[in-house]
């Protein structure tokens, strides 16, 4: 290291991070851009505060290549997952998971349904946003038709769509989180499951018991909609139970601990034999290579189908690999210079035990969401906050990543004037205070996992176990 002129101090830090906070206000509120030019403007701040400090720039500079180094296993799975879904969706993967979503709904149970078939899309596309852009908004318009108050019903639709995208290895924040953390996607989503799926049970429960008031009201819903979904999908893929399989052997490969490169690149190779069995129209070999590329453009006529099944390829991917770079660039320069660790070690003294650091994880994540308003930068800069704090106190990467996962991105849609609040409103017409007591998942997903974490059970050793007993998480 270069012989530093200046002492680092927490000033120096709270001032750094103060420029970055402040541009990204800036930008997202009050300007509505991407948050690729705001975050690089926070990497400018960081250099020259650390030049202010007297390190050399050839030191900065390495600081960010370093930085970008720790990231490229991420950025690898985040292409590769975008050859994946450009394939699944050619194929008829996706829509064959989103056609038999569909058959789920019923008005009788229209809460839980639309919890269910917003999971389901979420799961098949990696995306929330367009789950809710497309499944969401015919949902509301069969709420509507039924009696069901609209902040009900775009809470089940939010809960189902923020599942399937932090369950999903498809989604570029599943890829994300374990990225910073320092581990992989396969370890990260399958630690998830347990705090997750005792959440989404309460949820099933909740909106169980706050359907059946509207179940026998002798509205009928028009499903019209969700038909011509339907007929949008058989009139352009053969759908067939067997194109579930990509899916399923991706599920097994999880469960049998295969790495996740090799994991999904066999998802990719399923769903190419299949889709090109299955699909033949729109699942060519000539399709495969380009899809995988340039994603799959799908034209149906129905405008809802066509928006959510345009998607997928390496380029599609090129907006998180590019954030990826460019936060990592930040967070190497804030390591290195030793401008992060003058930040977390006032802020762990509060956070001695394991449990009380996932705590101050989640809550620097909604403050994040807060204050910087984008659920990408609420995993980017506490993910690199405390990798190191975590790795001290003997813990897995895993479980860094599973906190930040369960606040970081579930709560941007419980902050009105987070991008995620922003696009709720645009795209469903109810305001976050509207939605907020039955966005049900995103509520408890946090508190669940804290208070499993002083259980031990969302808290793990290096050795991978959890640490059971609340002596030794709390």
């Amino acid at each position: 290291m270069e012989k530093k002129q200046k002492q680092v101090s927490i000033v120096h830090s709270l001032i750094t991070f103060g420029v970055l906070i402040l541009v990204m206000a800036l930008g997202i509120i009050v300007y509505g851009v991407d948050v690729h030019v705001p975050m690089f403007i926070g990497v400018v701040a960081a250099a020259i505060m650390a030049l202010y400090l007297g390190f050399k720039w050839d030191f900065i500079e390495k600081a960010m290549m370093d930085g970008i180094y720790n990231a490229l296993q991420a950025v690898i799975i985040l292409m590769i997952v975008g050859v994946l879904v450009g394939v699944w969706i050619a194929g008829g993967i996706v829509p064959a998971m989103i056609y038999y979503g569909l058959k789920l709904l019923s008005p009788s149970i229209f809460l839980i349904a639309a919890l269910l078939i917003c999971s389901i899309t979420a799961l098949a596309t990696g995306t929330s946003w367009g789950c809710m852009a497309t499944m969401g908004l015919a949902l509301m318009g069969i709420a509507a038709g039924l009696g069901i108050p609209a902040p009900m019903a775009a809470g089940a639709i939010i809960s189902g769509a923020y599942f399937g995208d932090k369950m999903s290895p498809l989604s570029d924040t599943t890829n994300l989180a374990p990225a910073m953390a320092g581990t992989d996607v396969m370890t990260h989503v399958k630690f998830m499951l347990l705090p997750t799926a005792v959440t989404y049970g309460i949820c099933i429960v909740a909106f169980g018991v706050m359907g059946i008031s509207y179940a026998n009201t002798g509205n009928v819903a028009d499903m019209s909609a969700v038909t011509e979904m339907q007929d949008s999908i058989t009139s352009l893929f053969n759908i067939n139970p067997l194109l579930l399989l990509p899916p399923v052997i991706v599920i097994v490969a999880v469960a049998m601990k295969v790495p996740a490169i090799p994991g999904i690149t066999l998802g990719i190779i399923t769903g190419a034999i299949i889709g090109m069995i299955f699909n033949n129209d729109t699942c060519t070999f000539g399709d495969v290579l380009n899809c995988g590329m340039n994603g799959f453009t799908c034209e149906t006529g129905n405008a809802a189908i066509d928006d959510l099944l345009t998607s997928g390829g390496i380029n599609n991917m090129l907006f998180s690999v590019s954030l990826t770079i460019i936060a990592m660039m930040f967070g190497g320069i804030m390591e290195k210079t030793g401008l992060l660790n003058a930040l977390v070690e006032k802020i762990v003294r509060l956070a001695k035990k394991p449990a009380s650091l996932v705590l101050t994880t989640e809550l620097t994540c909604i403050l994040s969401n807060a204050t910087m308003p984008e659920q990408y930068i609420s995993i980017v800069v506490p993910g690199r906050m405390y990798a190191e704090t975590y790795k001290e106190m003997g813990l897995h990467p895993k479980t860094l990543s599973n906190a930040l996962e369960s606040s970081g991105t579930v709560t941007s849609a419980l902050i009105p004037w987070n991008t995620c609040g922003v696009y709720i409103l645009a795209t469903l017409g109810v305001s976050t205070f509207e939605y907020f007591p039955y966005a049900l998942f995103n509520i408890i997903m946090p508190i669940m996992t804290v208070v499993m974490a002083y259980m031990g059970l969302t808290i793990a050793g290096m050795d991978g176990n959890r640490l059971k007993g609340k002596k030794k998480a709390a």
